[in-house]
């Protein structure tokens, strides 16, 4: 163990933290961590001691198995009782940080709800008694859910996650938070593994993700598309028009996305880029939710390789998946958790030049 650290896993994704620890030359510090007869989480220490030490608590916000809120508490209760021990600085390790992805306004409302009376015709529940649901364009109370996550991490020190939906997110914390990101590891495969790649052509599936799509593109100077989508509502749903700006003819396209969740949106990329006559598609994504149906989605569409980080573990499924291939993110967190332990400056891997191995 190196001096003042202590290692701890959750039980989201135990095999990065052994990752991150052999990096460090260490081992994950021992814990109990189960559930009691009610479903309660039980958290203890042992015999480890944590008095006056740096404790680094490693916690993926999601996996596979959907219990998200689970892995939150248990967090939340492994940094209570860190702090509790007196432990000198309580760092969260949240490689896909949850509820990130939640909007952060209060509600969406594109026009003003009318004075007209509430419907009741369904049921007397609060939606249809006490809101105007007739109206399309009208949205009920969202949960800010992101604030409320932040709020929740109030007694941890520091923050290091991965590639935020909304770097924004950020602005939440009263604690410094680390948001790295995996541009050089991306920029290094594309080098590595894509066949002339100068040649190729950098898509970002949605607006959203365009500066981080554009970012890579001009650290390799490669060129740029950018497929766009318009939301026009109708009375009963929502329809979605795309349309692809840039070219891609004869070309090889790499999309670049900080999540795959359905894989809906990437998988509709990929069709519009192969009827745009793309020859080869790469997808590389930070974080692969891969949520329903997902992998046979991939499976059955026109991507050639979808690259994703192990941010978020993995069944045998994704594993065995011959289209799906997974880079470690273990370099990457292990450095920036010893640069913060030892007070060193971790502005140096954001550089895309910057060699972690």
């Amino acid at each position: 163990m190196r001096r003042g650290m202590v290692i701890f896993s959750g039980s989201s994704h135990p095999s990065l933290t052994d990752d991150i620890c052999q990096q460090l030359s260490c081992y994950p510090a021992e814990r109990c961590l189960s559930k009691f007869s009610n479903n309660e989480t039980r958290f203890e220490l042992h015999e480890e001691d944590v008095r006056d030490k740096g404790v680094f608590i490693v916690q993926s916000g999601s996996s596979q198995y959907h219990q998200v809120n689970d892995y939150l508490m248990e967090i939340l209760t492994m940094i209570h009782t860190c702090k509790a021990a007196s432990a000198k600085k309580v760092v969260a390790v949240l490689p896909f940080f949850p509820y990130s992805r939640q909007p952060s306004t209060p509600y969406i409302m594109t026009t003003a709800a009318t004075g007209a009376p509430p419907t009741t015709t369904s049921s007397s529940t609060l939606p249809s008694a006490f809101s105007d649901c007739s109206q399309p364009s009208y949205h009920y109370r969202f949960a800010r859910a992101g604030t409320l996550v932040a709020n929740l991490l109030m007694w941890v020190d520091h923050i290091i996650t991965l590639d935020l939906h909304d770097p924004q997110f950020q602005g939440f914390f009263d604690c410094p938070v680390e948001n790295l990101t995996t541009k050089s590891i991306i920029t290094k495969y594309i080098q590595q593994h894509i066949p002339d790649h100068e040649e190729a052509v950098i898509v970002s599936p949605d607006a959203g993700g365009a500066k981080r799509a554009t970012a890579i593109a001009e650290h390799l100077q490669m060129d740029f598309a950018l497929i766009h989508g318009t939301r026009a509502k109708t009375v009963k749903r929502q329809k979605y028009d795309f349309f692809l700006v840039g070219n891609v003819k004869d070309r090889v396209c790499i999309i670049i996305d900080d999540i795959i969740d359905t894989a809906y949106t990437i998988t509709k990329a990929a069709k519009m880029l192969h009827e745009n006559g793309a020859t080869r598609i790469y997808a590389l994504v930070t974080h692969a939710v891969l949520s329903g149906d997902a992998l046979d989605r991939i499976q059955h569409s026109y991507l050639d390789r979808v690259v994703v980080s192990d941010s978020i573990y993995q069944n045998q499924c994704t594993i065995s998946c011959d289209k799906i291939t997974t880079f470690s993110i273990a370099p990457l967190l292990a450095e920036s958790i010893r640069r913060i332990h030892y007070g060193e400056s971790i502005s140096v891997l954001f550089d895309s030049a910057y060699k972690l191995f």
